[in-house]
């Protein structure tokens, strides 16, 4: 029971879009249209990136990158842009949980929370923010991108410059924020992270498994064949990455995927929220991430409109604001609470108001294009 417990409360999203599926089945029988529901390309694609991301970080490439960067900083200014740069950036590629959970650490470690508790949280707060900004730029930045990209059947060039303005005006505030910080003079760390071994060889590998993967994104490679290839390479190279897989993640999927294909088959509902989202993409997905994470509200809605450009930007200007607007957002917190003298209640109250200046200022530039 307390096993139990445990797993309801670190995958409450999981478990409710199990009980949504389950409660959905009930009015809709089950049959093999069930089987039309499922976005197989996503989910490929997503278990394929997940394996050759762990595969990255397992060859010490994050490692090497940190600790090289972290011997350049002279104060806690540029540790601070460091670190925030490292997490928007990356996040693109490597998605904002994933970035989070490579970054957030170094900061645990090399800020002293005992005397600078206020910086602290403040800079876990701004590298939040800046994982879950920094990923929306790319279509693999983070799930929802994947999916709502998938279906929406744009090319490269419109997803980005769609996000462009967003990601700029993003970044620009990230380093405005970086100013509140005081450049107090730092000793260069001795983490002994740069000194790391770094497999090149597992890294070359990971690294085409990479480019296939992006490749598939791009619809130049059939998703069959990627996730063939991905999980082969994978088995041959090292098997034990495949308990690495957030495989909780997926299969939220399929249970999304399920609830959203039988609201379609219920007619009274399915119109009520046709006319709900209509000509309100952006600000319902807003509105409904704030309350059910930015991933699955999107994929809610994306059954009930064909504006997937509003869903887009919708769906991720949302992951800001509460602190499960964005799964990855409960990532940083939990480091946090792990650490001496925490407090939570300091770190809400920062983690609230940043979060609702950075979304005003983002939904401003969204009225003005």
């Amino acid at each position: 029971m307390k096993t139990l417990k445990k797993l309801i409360k670190n995958e409450t999203v999981f478990f409710i879009a199990c009980i949504l599926a389950a409660v959905s089945c009930f009015i809709v029988t089950p049959s093999k249209e069930y089987i039309k529901y499922v976005d197989f390309r996503t989910l490929g694609l997503l278990f394929s990136l997940m394996l050759v991301v762990q595969g990255l970080m397992s060859c010490g490439l994050f490692d090497r990158l940190v600790g090289r960067l972290l011997h350049r900083i002279r104060n806690t200014r540029q540790l601070a842009r460091m670190l925030i740069c490292l997490c928007f950036f990356s996040s693109m590629l490597i998605t904002n949980d994933v970035a989070l959970i490579t970054f957030v650490p170094f900061t645990v470690i090399l800020l002293g929370y005992a005397d600078s508790s206020v910086y602290g949280i403040y800079l876990i707060v701004l590298e939040t923010i800046a994982a879950n900004l920094g990923s929306m730029f790319t279509p693999i930045g983070n799930p929802q991108n994947l999916y709502l990209y998938s279906l929406s059947n744009m090319d490269i060039a419109e997803f980005l410059s769609l996000m462009f303005p967003y990601t700029l005006v993003s970044l620009l505030l990230l380093i405005i924020a970086t100013l509140f910080i005081k450049p107090k003079k730092l000793m260069p760390p001795s983490t002994g992270v740069s000194n790391n071994t770094l497999r090149f060889g597992h890294l070359f590998i990971y690294m085409i498994l990479f480019v296939v993967c992006i490749a598939t994104v791009l619809s130049l490679i059939d998703f069959k064949l990627m996730l063939v290839i991905v999980f082969v390479a994978v088995c041959v190279v090292d098997i034990k990455l495949l308990r690495r897989v957030d495989y909780i993640l997926l299969l939220t999927f399929v249970a999304f995927f399920i609830f959203i294909g039988n609201l379609k088959n219920i007619t009274f509902i399915s119109d009520f929220l046709g006319s709900l989202v209509e000509g309100r993409e952006c600000i319902v997905a807003i509105a409904a991430s704030q309350v059910v994470s930015n991933v699955p509200a999107a994929m809610l809605l994306s059954g009930f409109t064909a504006n997937y450009t509003g869903l887009i930007v919708g769906s991720n200007l949302g992951g800001l604001g509460t602190i499960i607007a964005s799964m990855a957002s409960l990532i940083s917190f939990k480091f946090y609470a792990k650490t001496k003298e925490s407090s939570t209640g300091k770190y809400m109250l920062y983690f609230s108001v940043l979060n609702i200046i950075f979304l005003g200022v983002l939904l401003i530039v969204h009225y003005i294009l």
